[in-house]
């Protein structure tokens, strides 16, 4: 899959924007500020239905809009895809596919992108959200439904955790609120799809991770993702918390759930928290069997995020009849030493597509230093066409 030419109205600094992408690599180049990054983020969105920079839509909306719209023509081979979303302030996203209207969640049934950014080191060194969203996203990339899956988790965690709030306020006691028992069977039972696929997904990534991180660090230091999971016990969102006796890891995900959350009922009432569950849940990275968090160089800590990404791409371009995801790295040759510089422009110039940002033209090694575009103050212009292949 590549995208052939993005169109914005509203979005961040663009007024109007117009950008026309080849195959390849495809670098665009500007000043820190000029709007590099707002490309990168539209065609982001498509695709995971989220920003990378933000956790709500309204910031991507330009001043004193009421909506922005990215609109984008793709190639799936010969195939011509018209997509468009229109991201609203207030309210729910609209989309169209092919000019009809259609469910955003559609969207990334047809844009397959993997982001590369100097956000990622979040991944690897912040807190346990930044890792739940990176696997998130990537369940949308792999099964489109599960949007709708990881929306409705979260409007029944924001409803259920209302209702444990109202509770403290009026003084129930833990077995005094059998409306709670209809709010813990809808989140048992989407929380339990959502735990299953984020397994399943660390699980098909430990490989693909592996020959990555030895790609891009020259060295084998046994890359290790497992979930820490709050229905068998643990609850990495809260230092404060003893750990209880974890279940039985034979037994189902909703049994060992619910067992969960019957035990933490009292907890929760007290606290007005909902305490168990995916969102409360990490994905802990180890190398040399240590966790990265803390323990992990500078340098092995880039290599680690680097290589989640490079797998997750590879994952993607391995399952998907679209062929090769688009791969943007954004601003992230400046965050490399030369020799990482070199080595994830080897392992990345062979796909499809490929978009590049930088502020300096230089840091932009050779693979991938093609088709030029420049930014300024929200101005786009070609610097200069792609080299022609006399061989093609």
């Amino acid at each position: 899959m590549i995208v052939e030419h993005l169109n914005l109205v509203d979005f961040r600094n663009y007024a109007t924007a117009d950008l026309a992408l080849h195959r390849g690599p495809n670098v665009l180049v500007g000043s820190n500020g000029q709007g590099k990054t707002n490309l990168a983020e539209a065609i982001v969105f498509l695709a995971t239905l989220g920003s990378h920079r933000v956790s709500s839509d309204a910031p991507m909306v330009k001043d004193a809009a009421e909506f922005a719209v990215i609109r984008a023509r793709l190639a799936h081979g010969e195939r011509k895809v018209l997509v468009e979303v229109q991201l609203n302030r207030q309210g729910s996203n609209k989309a169209r596919i092919n000019g009809s209207p259609s469910k955003t969640n559609e969207l990334p049934r047809y844009a397959h992108v993997v982001l590369f950014a100097p956000e990622d080191l979040q991944i690897v060194r912040g807190d346990p959200s930044s890792r739940r969203r990176f696997a998130d996203q990537m369940l949308i990339q792999r099964t489109p439904r599960m949007a709708g899956v990881i929306a409705d988790y979260e409007r029944v965690l924001r409803q259920r955790t209302a209702l444990l709030k109202s509770a403290r306020a009026r003084g129930v006691r833990g077995d005094g609120l059998s409306t709670l028992d209809v709010w813990d069977d809808k989140l048992i039972a989407l929380g339990s799809e959502i735990i299953h696929a984020r397994i399943r997904l660390a699980a098909d990534l430990q490989g693909p991770v592996a020959d990555a991180y030895a790609a891009i660090a020259g060295a084998d230091h046994r890359p290790q993702l497992e979930w820490a999971l709050s229905v068998r016990g643990a609850d990495p969102e809260d230092d404060d918390d003893e750990p209880g006796a974890e279940p039985d890891a034979r037994g189902e995900i909703a049994d060992q759930f619910r067992v969960a959350l019957q035990a933490k009922r009292s907890k929760e009432i007290e606290r007005g928290l909902t305490l168990v569950g995916p969102h409360r849940d990490d994905l802990i990275l180890r190398v040399r069997d240590l966790p990265v968090k803390g323990y992990a160089s500078h340098g092995e800590s880039w290599s680690v995020a680097l290589a989640l990404r490079l797998a997750s791409a590879e994952l993607l371009r391995a399952e998907s009849p679209a062929g090769d995801p688009v791969l943007i790295l954004d601003d992230v040759f400046a965050e490399l030493d030369a020799d990482r510089r070199q080595r994830l422009a080897a392992l990345t110039a062979g796909y499809e597509q490929v978009i590049v940002t930088a502020a300096v033209e230089a840091d932009i090694p050779e693979p991938l230093h093609r088709h030029v575009v420049r930014i300024s103050a929200g101005t786009i212009s070609d610097d200069r066409e792609s080299e022609e292949d006399p061989d093609a």
